[in-house]
């Protein structure tokens, strides 16, 4: 059977997911979980439902449509029982607010093709796809056979990941990938067990092999109050960057909070209250990182 994936999301005309202009497609399920994660609806495998209470106009289609009964009226208004949706997204369809919107939904690798293709006029300058998540090397089957075919259209292929999979995974797209946009959190075990659930050695491991091929590496490093935004934690950093082949630049992403996303999907937001990092913290990270000798985009 051909390889199919399962998507959560699509961004086009992206501009900071890798050069030019492109598509994203956002793949579901992540092994890792990061307080500050800002696409917690892509973490699970399965789909999940959103309800954002403040769009919804109490048409009461969810709850003529809903196979499950997990839409229901009372005295204060709708109520949404999450522990009965299946989230199959029939209500997500009918509902007239778009209060309701479902994430996660299978596509065939010719499916996602098109999609990719309605954009094609606008991918100047190397633009093309990139495949993010959630973890998209955790399909690695689907993102290599859409990449094939995609790169007979011509169309540049770019991956956003973690790092945290089984290096088999990278060798399955490594034949058509143009650029690998990479993920360095931490390279502290133990804060990175902490904040984001898993040990760092996978993912670092990962990029030292990467490293040694031949496709470029964006690497990317989430600012994070309380984490990484530490001199010594941002020295570790530049020092181990400084030693790696390919890297043809760093991002530095500043934390930025996604509460109403944690909120829609019934999850509590990690890092509820926490602090921005301040514009001289981000230039003192910057001024860090470009003295170990690495070009900050």
């Amino acid at each position: 059977m051909p390889a199919r994936g399962v998507l959560f999301d699509i961004k086009r005309f992206a501009v900071h997911d890798g050069p030019g202009v492109r598509t994203t497609l956002f793949l579901k399920g992540c092994p890792l979980r990061c307080r500050w994660c800002h696409n917690p609806e892509g973490m699970a495998a399965g789909p999940e439902l959103a309800y954002y209470s403040q769009k919804c106009r109490h048409c009461g289609e969810c709850v003529t449509v809903c196979p499950q009964g997990a839409h229901r009226w009372v005295d204060d208004g709708h109520v949404y029982e999450r522990e009965q949706c299946h989230a199959c997204g029939q209500c997500a369809a009918a509902c007239l607010g778009r209060a309701l919107k479902g994430f996660g939904r299978e596509v065939s690798v010719e499916e996602a093709r098109q999609i990719v293709l309605e954009d094609r006029d606008f991918y100047r300058d190397g633009g093309g796809v990139t495949v993010s998540g959630g973890e998209p090397l955790l399909q690695p089957g689907f993102c290599a056979a859409l990449f094939a075919v995609l790169k007979r259209d011509r169309v540049g292929c770019a991956v956003d990941t973690s790092g945290a999979v089984a290096w088999e995974s990278f060798e399955a797209v490594l034949p058509y990938t143009d650029v690998f946009l990479y993920d360095v959190k931490h390279v502290d075990d133990a804060p990175h067990r902490c904040w984001v659930g898993a040990s760092c050695e996978r993912a670092l491991g990962n990029l030292r092999t990467l490293s040694t091929r031949e496709a470029p590496i964006e690497v990317r490093v989430p600012l994070i109050p309380g984490f990484n935004l530490d001199e010594p934690s941002l020295q570790a950093i530049g020092r181990f960057l400084s030693g790696l082949r390919n890297i043809v630049g760093v991002r530095l992403l500043p934390y930025h909070p996604s509460s109403s996303k944690y909120e829609a999907i019934g999850k509590a937001d990690p890092m509820a209250g926490a602090e921005l990092p301040s514009a001289e913290q981000v230039t003192a990270a910057t001024d860090i990182m470009r003295g170990f000798g690495l070009r900050v985009t």
